[in-house]
């Protein structure tokens, strides 16, 4: 596959989020609800689509759980957790996901740029404390789009910056995939082994038009190479 511009989603492909927002959402939940949900019940929501924003997921589940919080409420006890104003919270539990080197290597050819749903205050950090030698060109945050994945905004403002280059976008759920078929871009999807829905994770990107479907991003060099 032939790509001038790779554009990474960040959460369950560049970064690890089991810990960070996964949790957060659960936490969320039982917050609002006393009852826990498991990571299986969030992964089949996430596998329906429409649901790129955790905290507009986090108030539908407590909604079918009974349970009526407006957004704000819910976003704010969200994001209490999840990132202080101190520079804590669920955040520091991420774990970057590609190999040393290889960011580095697939950047020497190729301009790298990030599309996500993370606000930018999220992003950022995330990105400085794990990557901050790297350059990203550019980087679509929640804030830069009025239209949300699977809506493929913030991917046609990149293509459209990137006159005559050949993209691929890199992405973990049905969302991404269908932002990417929507936009007229080669998608490459991420399911992990851990997923605890994987089988039919993978099934799904690939249904979504996915060109291939990766364990994790470090198996991005041999697809480009192919």
């Amino acid at each position: 596959m032939h790509a001038d511009l790779l554009v990474f989603d960040m959460d369950g492909v560049l970064v690890d989020v089991t810990e960070s927002y996964r949790e957060a959402i659960r936490e969320t939940v039982r917050h609002f609800t006393g009852q826990a949900i498991t990571p299986e019940a969030v992964q089949d929501y996430k596998n329906r689509g429409g649901w790129n924003n955790d905290w507009a997921l986090s108030q539908r589940i407590i909604r079918d759980l009974g349970r009526e919080v407006d957004y704000d409420t819910v976003s704010g006890y969200f994001q209490s957790i999840f990132f202080t104003d101190s520079g804590g919270g669920l955040i520091l539990k991420e774990k970057w996901l590609p190999r040393a080197g290889l960011m580095e290597r697939l950047g020497e050819r190729r301009r790298l740029a990030v599309f996500t749903g993370r606000p930018r205050s999220d992003a950022e950090y995330t990105l400085k404390r794990f990557a901050p030698h790297l350059h990203w060109d550019p980087v679509i945050t929640m804030e830069d789009v009025v239209k949300h994945k699977p809506e493929p905004e913030g991917l046609l403002r990149i293509r459209d910056s990137a006159a005559g280059k050949r993209l691929c976008y890199i992405g973990d759920t049905v969302d991404d995939a269908q932002c990417a078929r929507r936009a007229g871009v080669p998608f490459v999807g991420v399911a992990a082994p851990a997923n605890p829905r994987y089988a039919e994770l993978k099934e799904l990107l690939l249904r979504e038009g996915a060109d291939a479907v990766l364990e994790d991003v470090n198996q991005l060099e041999d697809v480009l190479a192919s």
